[in-house]
């Protein structure tokens, strides 16, 4: 019997941090025929994908949606409409042209999310989208949806 020490630690290595994502992507890879058919394909890298609505006499910015593209798959990362703007369709068509883009020009399928109890769950189902995951308590007192959309 191999009887063997290791030290834990915890200080941020992003040197070990990169290490381990390779180690990890390596493995996922070897494991799924999915993933390693998007090796070496533009597929296998996010490609960011921003929307704006810029105010035409200031260039203030009034909302914006920040994603990527993946596998197929636009992730939603953060979309904002300004307070005095809001319910009159400008973040529905910040969605519906980040949907068009992912769709039309970069050939995904489907759309995933998340936002907070307090922020949009609502406005994302009256935009087609469905609830797939609930997250209580995080953070403390705010629940977590995931949503996702089946594009075309």
């Amino acid at each position: 019997m191999v009887c063997r020490m290791f030290r834990l630690e915890t200080e941020v290595d992003k040197a070990r941090r990169d290490l381990l994502r390779t180690r990890l992507r390596e493995t996922n890879t070897a494991a799924s025929p999915v993933l390693r058919a998007l090796r070496g394909t533009p597929d296998e890298r996010d490609v960011p994908l921003h929307v704006w609505a810029v105010n035409d006499t200031d260039d203030g910015l009034a909302g914006g949606l920040v994603g990527y593209t993946w596998a197929t798959w636009l992730h939603v990362t953060y979309l904002w409409v300004d307070e005095r703007l809001r319910g009159g369709g400008l973040g529905a068509g910040l969605l519906r042209e980040a949907e068009r883009i992912a769709f039309e020009e970069r050939g995904c399928r489907a759309v995933r999310l998340e936002t907070w109890d307090f922020q949009a769950p609502r406005f994302y189902e009256k935009q087609g989208y469905e609830v797939v995951c609930e997250v209580p308590d995080y953070p403390p007192g705010i629940t977590e949806y995931m949503l996702t959309k089946r594009l075309g």
